[in-house]
């Protein structure tokens, strides 16, 4: 994916040293947009392995409306365990518990898991209950009797409810846009872009979403673009991101949906597939939490 290239070596030029929230630090830039034609191949990182897995359980969570990380947790998916971790560990119920040993509370303890695996009110909980509006939906029904319209939104900032979640949406505004010629468009923009380790996801993840809204309102798939605010490269993901740049992208796989159904909510991780997939190993890197 050259637009990912292209990115990174931006950022590397161009971005300035900045201090961040979890004390790390990053090199910045402010504004930067990538354009993906979703007819050329489904935009899944080629210079590291991807975890495909992980993305595909991810967006069914959020359009599930789910907050807990234990669904995640039983299909293996590690991406959240971080946060809910912090916050137990700083609770009168921590026992020194490590990280690999609270998740196997939250897997085998259901009620443990209601107490301490959930994230508050983020993505899922903001896409399907808005203050009582299920956006989601009503986006899905606007698209099928409304699609020529410039009101096809869906936000996961609620700023009456930042305060209660495990981590304010970074991916928070989607815009959608039906052409003429019956393809369905997505524009996302994403206030903090960690290009290392969120921003293959994040591209990977609407543009499955993308596909999904498409096939649940009989259109095509048109265009993914990603609007990014701060974009950044945290100090300990430099190396990660020079050594992807030493590597020749490989042609990006196609999407196929095995089924198709009425209901989004509908779709199982067993209908989605990745074709062709081919790519570099993939390349370890420390989130910061």
């Amino acid at each position: 994916m050259k637009q990912y290239l292209d990115l990174c070596q931006y950022v590397l030029a161009n971005g300035q040293p900045k201090s961040d929230r979890t004390g790390v630090g990053t090199l910045s830039t402010f504004g930067y947009q990538m354009r993906f034609d979703l007819s050329e191949g489904f935009p899944l990182l080629t210079t590291k392995k991807v975890y495909v897995r992980a993305i595909i359980h991810e967006l069914l969570w959020f359009i599930k409306g789910e907050t807990n990380i234990r669904p995640l947790v039983l299909n293996n998916v590690r991406i959240w365990n971080e946060w809910p971790y912090r916050d137990y560990s700083q609770s009168s119920s921590f026992q020194g518990e490590s990280l690999e040993e609270f998740i196997e509370k939250i897997k085998n303890d259901e009620e443990f898991a209601r107490q301490h695996g959930d994230l508050g009110p983020v993505y899922g909980k903001q896409w399907r209950n808005f203050s009582g509006v299920d956006q989601l939906q009503e986006l899905i029904q606007q698209i099928k009797e409304n699609p020529m319209s410039r009101r096809l939104i869906l936000s996961a900032w609620n700023p009456a409810e930042i305060d209660k979640m495990a981590l304010p949406p970074c991916h928070m505004f989607m815009q959608f846009y039906v052409s003429q010629d019956g393809k369905l468009s997505c524009q996302l923009y994403q206030r903090s872009a960690d290009i290392f380790l969120g921003v293959p996801f994040n591209i990977a993840s609407y543009a499955l979403l993308t596909y999904l809204i498409a096939d649940v309102t009989g259109l095509e798939v048109g265009e993914f673009v990603h609007t990014l605010g701060d974009a950044h490269i945290y100090n300990n993901h430099q190396d990660q991101i020079k050594l992807q740049l030493t590597r020749e992208p490989y042609p990006l796989p196609k999407l196929k949906l095995l089924n198709s159904y009425e209901n989004i909510e509908d779709y199982k991780f067993e209908d989605i597939e990745i074709v062709d997939y081919q790519s570099h190993p993939a390349i370890k890197g420390v989130v910061a939490v």
